[in-house]
């Protein structure tokens, strides 16, 4: 298949699916877009059918650090924007650069499968309304977000309340007159446990782990914003960031939570300072992991027993591609193993984007992702050096970019990189391309 102008399916208009479009678009790239919900935005919609956005959701990362880089986020948003104002922010971006032409909406993927051997391109089919159809692309972009599909646990017993993940928490009125536990303390669950300390009768968290707290605000400035001003090396910067911490956090062990067990940036830390002043006001109890559950009782691992109406599952999302065969992915243990976490080894008509993590990516880094996708698929079809250097490295054996850095064994830390390390290597290579080009 060695056709100059090729055709790809992109399947997603989210962040990530609108940088990759954008991409393909400004590179004279043919594509056709398809997104189940009827506009762009994917889970920054609240309305989109996969959105697991609540009411009170709100950036994690200052808009400064967050936003593309050629698309500032507007000067009245917030520095930390609420879901409603990403909305905005993406559908703005999808009006800037004329991209909604390109998708059918409303439409669901509901296959993909390789014609024939390698490099003979891919069959895919969807349904929009009850109107089911297919067609054969050249490749496949694969960027339906990473956030969807809700990591349940399983308890020992039978729970007599109510269990929900929070994929399915929307609205903080639905903790009223209820007394309440969270299990898990990730960003999503301290933001929530905030929720219903305010509107349920009582509030308590199960943490399996000890977490970092990391607060919003340091010295009235986005905290993310001072982290890079100073380039230091990892063996420096972690006890200089420890010391930090401890002046504007504290020690969170003195409120009961666990202290944790593995070293700063091992993990995603968590961006709160709410949950830690609710803590230091006995607003919430902190406890541990659940033992077993019995009618309204629950069982913790310390011995100790409450009784509780509701049980939210702040436990996370896992990697789920419906659509398409495990196996077509190059899946290893929790996360397909692709080079920059975008490129399968062997096949070069296939692609997953925005499947890739870090302490202050944003939607640049995303958008690099997709620039160097982009620009190898026009490499490839134009036969330069460049991008043969490329497939031959993806093909030789690699790493995850991590930096050395020792990520906890979970299944969510499996994509995750080191931001350092993994942008310089893709913008290393889209100047390569780049130069391969002119």
């Amino acid at each position: 298949m060695n056709k100059k102008n090729k055709k790809y399916a992109l399947i997603g208009a989210g962040p990530m699916g609108l940088a990759m479009a954008k991409i393909l678009s400004e590179l004279g790239i043919e594509f056709q877009g398809f997104e189940l919900h009827t506009d762009v935005g994917g889970l920054w919609d609240i309305e989109a059918p996969k959105s697991t956005m609540y009411e009170t959701a709100h950036l994690i990362s200052s808009k400064k650090m967050t936003e593309f880089s050629d698309f500032p986020m507007p000067e009245e948003a917030a520095e930390y924007p609420s879901h409603r104002e990403m909305k905005s922010y993406f559908q703005a971006f999808a009006d800037h650069y004329k991209l909604r032409d390109n998708y059918l909406f409303g439409t669901e993927v509901t296959r993909v499968e390789p014609v024939g051997k390698n490099g003979d391109g891919w069959r895919v089919g969807w349904q929009t309304g009850g109107t089911a159809a297919d067609a054969v692309f050249d490749g496949v972009l694969i960027a339906n977000g990473t956030l969807s599909e809700p990591n349940n646990p399983e308890f020992s017993g039978d729970f007599a309340g109510e269990i929900i993940h929070s994929c399915s928490y929307r609205y903080p009125e639905q903790f009223k007159d209820k007394r309440v536990l969270i299990v898990g303390a990730g960003n999503s669950g301290c933001d929530i446990a905030v929720d219903a300390i305010h509107h349920g009768k009582s509030c308590d968290l199960s943490m399996r782990r000890g977490y970092y707290f990391v607060p919003k605000y340091v010295f009235g400035k986005p905290a993310d914003t001072l982290g890079g001003m100073i380039k230091l090396p990892m063996w420096l910067k972690r006890p200089i960031d420890q010391l930090i911490l401890s002046w504007f956090v504290g020690n969170p062990q003195k409120y009961g939570f666990p202290k944790p067990t593995y070293k700063l940036y091992e993990s995603h830390p968590i961006v709160n300072s709410l949950v830690l002043y609710h803590a230091g006001h006995g607003d919430i109890n902190i406890r541990p992991d659940i033992e077993r559950v019995e009618g309204k009782s629950v069982f913790f691992k310390d011995g100790s027993v409450s009784d509780y109406d509701m049980i939210l599952t702040a436990t996370g999302y896992k990697l789920h591609y419906p659509f398409i065969e495990k196996k077509y992915l190059n899946w290893k243990n929790d996360a397909p193993h692709l080079y920059l976490n975008c490129f399968h080894p062997v096949r070069d008509d296939l692609f997953v984007l925005g499947m890739v993590e870090a302490s202050g990516l944003g939607w640049q880094g995303r958008h690099e992702q997709a620039e160097m996708v982009g620009r190898y698929l026009k490499g490839l079809q134009e036969g330069t050096a460049a991008a043969n250097a490329l497939k031959e490295k993806k093909s030789s054996g690699f790493e995850r970019a991590t930096g050395g850095m020792a990520y906890l064994d979970l299944p969510r830390m499996a994509y995750y990189v080191d931001k350092a390390t993994y942008r310089n290597a893709v913008t290393g290579w889209i100047e390569t391309l780049k130069g391969a080009a002119s």
